[in-house]
């Protein structure tokens, strides 16, 4: 979705070449942004984008605050020991239970657990809320999902999709590392790793931590079983060159 006429862009915006435009937006769209969070936002009445902003300026100043009194909590790479962190807003919590799991450092979580806090505290017009952050999702919502996977130059790339239903009440998070796209940090050769989880949080750290796993097409089936073995992860695809390994509850389709 582009940002429209009138509409100034902030500072270190970026096109998201990866989201919809024009006739494709759905009827409820609209994005938010606040420094480094680009949210794009869906099945939500544009009436609630200041909402969406509070909530989202909300959160990110939880974070700020904290990490100014933590700084070395951000620049973690390991997981960090929460009960040393009592007063913690849920939002903090939730990032260090899955880089707990997970083995990563807290922010590897951030996207993710952003998308979500905001998504739960919106209205759904349509019954459903969709809330994707820098290429990470949060969904709510009884319906059919079809997402791309962009894969950086995998001949894949572009070209498959995956599709889940949720049954009423269902949450999920759903979230992608790549060393081939993006600015986030990685330290493998993934050309895309996409979680199923049942928070965004964990999906996002998940993500990150098996997308460091992968240096080689020998390694995918080794992720995609770790990822399954993870509790609340229900799915996974790990993409490298022109390979892929996925399982679980997961139905992968061309697009």
């Amino acid at each position: 979705m582009s940002i429209g006429k009138g509409e100034s862009r902030p500072g270190g915006y970026r096109r998201r070449f990866y989201r919809p435009d024009g006739g494709l937006s759905p009827q409820f769209a609209f994005e938010v942004h606040a420094a480094e969070s680009d949210l794009w936002i869906s099945g939500v009445e544009p009436q609630y984008k200041g909402l969406a902003l509070n909530r989202l300026l909300h959160y990110r100043g939880q974070l700020e605050a904290f990490l100014a009194r933590h700084p070395d909590w951000g620049g973690s790479l390991v997981p960090v020991e929460a009960a040393a962190y009592p007063p913690a807003p849920k939002l903090l919590r939730s990032m260090m239970a899955a880089a707990a799991l997970t083995g990563v450092g807290p922010m590897a979580a951030v996207a993710g657990a952003l998308a979500e806090a905001v998504g739960r505290d919106l209205p759904a017009a349509s019954g459903m809320v969709v809330v994707e952050n820098g290429g990470d999702v949060f969904l709510a919502g009884s319906r059919v999902y079809t997402l791309g996977v962009f894969a950086g130059n995998s001949p894949l790339s572009g070209r498959l999709g995956v599709r889940l239903t949720g049954s009423a009440p269902f949450a999920c998070g759903v979230c992608t590392s790549s060393a081939s796209v993006g600015h986030s940090l990685s330290f493998g050769r993934a050309d895309a790793v996409t979680i199923v989880a049942e928070d965004a949080a964990l999906a996002d750290a998940a993500a990150t931590a098996l997308a460091n796993l992968v240096h080689g097409k020998r390694d995918l089936g080794r992720v995609v079983e770790k990822a399954l073995a993870w509790p609340g992860v229900s799915a996974a695809l790990a993409i490298m060159d022109d390979d892929l390994a996925t399982g679980g509850n997961l139905e992968l389709i061309e697009i």
